[in-house]
């Protein structure tokens, strides 16, 4: 059994131990000790990081009663004695978030009668998942009085209690653990077990920020960032008002305005766009169709690659060029991987599905559609090869 040396000390960040055992795995070395700092995995809360005898921690799991292992690059001694230090910006980071969270979710009991039912410490922010819909209010007077007890700086107290104690004490959250239990407590405001790594006075929180929240499995998910954290999206959300606020001319407060009077314009502007593109597709299937070549059965093929056109004009125009007798067209992109269009009028014979099925067999790519209009994308390969060999498929 490994001692957890971070059970009683979240700011220990350098110690010694033996090595008690060195298993190879995988390329890499699970390396037990006798004691450690390292924190692993479990709680909803990542593990640290560090070094451990000069080699890089990697990983650090828990194994329960078989003890903890720390995954390094190389192999170790057993009986050696190493030195670990722990990554501390992590741990500190990690530190601030959980107990921020221990603050949110009694927090989120006290005003709106919300149990906590899972936490997730994310690389970026945090989430926890309430068991009931709060509303909008309901979550920010939560927020409001979880940054009260930090900023009145209370101590965060760490207590053991026998499972029979702690069935006696009154915990924010019944534990199902057998055993010892550890206790965070923080003086009149929440009490839970927890094993995780916490700050020592609430103060040390910094701040809470409610940054986002969604209906999830008939609850809550709740968003948040914590402390230093919450002052990088703080500067991230900065630049980007600064930024949009310069580009766009108007203050931080009238930029919802301003991107909805965009968003109404571009939506207008998109509708002329696209009544005039459909006005030039037409000209331009009018002087396809004079140009197309006649063939020996009587169709007029035209087969062309179009600069500049997407696969919602290529079909535009397919389909005004083979709304003329005997016309059947077969339209390309200049990109590739290229983008084909087939289309026929009824009096022509051609399947343009089977057309597109032996252009996708010769180019690749993928496609499909109907006798009388179908489209592929993804095809390979020289484009006035692609075109010569659709205007031999229409001519045959």
């Amino acid at each position: 059994m490994t001692e957890r040396l971070y059970y009683t000390d979240s700011y220990l960040t350098e110690f010694e131990s033996p090595v008690t055992a060195c298993t190879p795995r995988d390329g890499r070395f699970e390396v037990s000790l006798a004691q450690t700092a390292f924190y692993p995995t479990g709680g909803g809360q990542p593990n640290d990081l560090g070094t451990l005898g000069g080699r890089a921690v990697l990983d650090v799991i828990d194994h329960e009663a078989a003890g903890i292992v720390h995954v390094v690059d190389g192999p170790m001694e057993p009986g050696a004695r190493v030195k670990g230090v722990v990554d501390w910006p992590r741990r500190f980071d990690h530190m601030q978030q959980h107990s921020g969270q221990h603050m949110l979710s009694a927090a989120f009991e006290s005003i709106g009668h919300a149990r906590t039912e899972s936490f997730h410490l994310g690389a970026a922010s945090s989430t926890i998942d309430l068991n009931k819909v709060l509303s909008p209010a309901e979550i920010a007077a939560a927020e409001d009085e979880a940054n009260r007890i930090v900023w009145q700086d209370r101590e965060v107290k760490l207590q053991f209690a026998t499972a029979g104690e702690g069935a006696a004490i009154a915990l924010r959250k019944e534990s199902a653990r057998e055993g010892t239990l550890r206790l965070i407590e923080v003086a009149d405001f929440d009490r839970s077990a927890c094993g995780g790594t916490h700050v020592s006075r609430t103060g040390v929180i910094g701040i809470i920020a409610v940054t986002g929240w969604e209906k999830f499995k008939g609850g809550t998910r709740v968003e948040f960032l914590c402390g230093r954290r919450a002052l990088g999206r703080i500067r991230e959300w900065r630049d980007v008002f600064s930024a949009t606020s310069r580009v766009l001319s108007v203050l931080p407060s009238g930029l919802a305005a301003a991107i909805e009077r965009l968003q109404g314009e571009n939506k207008s502007l998109g509708k002329t766009v696209r009544e005039m593109q459909d006005q030039l597709a037409g000209h331009v299937a009018s002087e396809l169709v004079n140009e197309g070549a006649p063939a020996s059965n009587g169709r007029v093929v035209v087969a062309r690659a179009l600069e500049g056109w997407d696969a919602v004009g290529l079909k535009t125009i397919a389909t005004a060029a083979a709304a003329s007798q005997g016309v059947c067209a077969a339209l390309f992109s200049t990109t590739v991987p290229a983008l084909v269009v087939v289309s026929r009028a009824s009096d022509t014979g051609i399947d343009a599905s089977t057309v597109v099925k032996t252009l996708l067999a010769r180019f690749g790519g993928k496609g499909g559609g109907k006798p009388e209009m179908a489209q592929a994308g993804g095809l390979q390969g020289d484009i006035n090869e692609m075109v010569a060999a659709a205007r031999e498929i229409l001519s045959a």
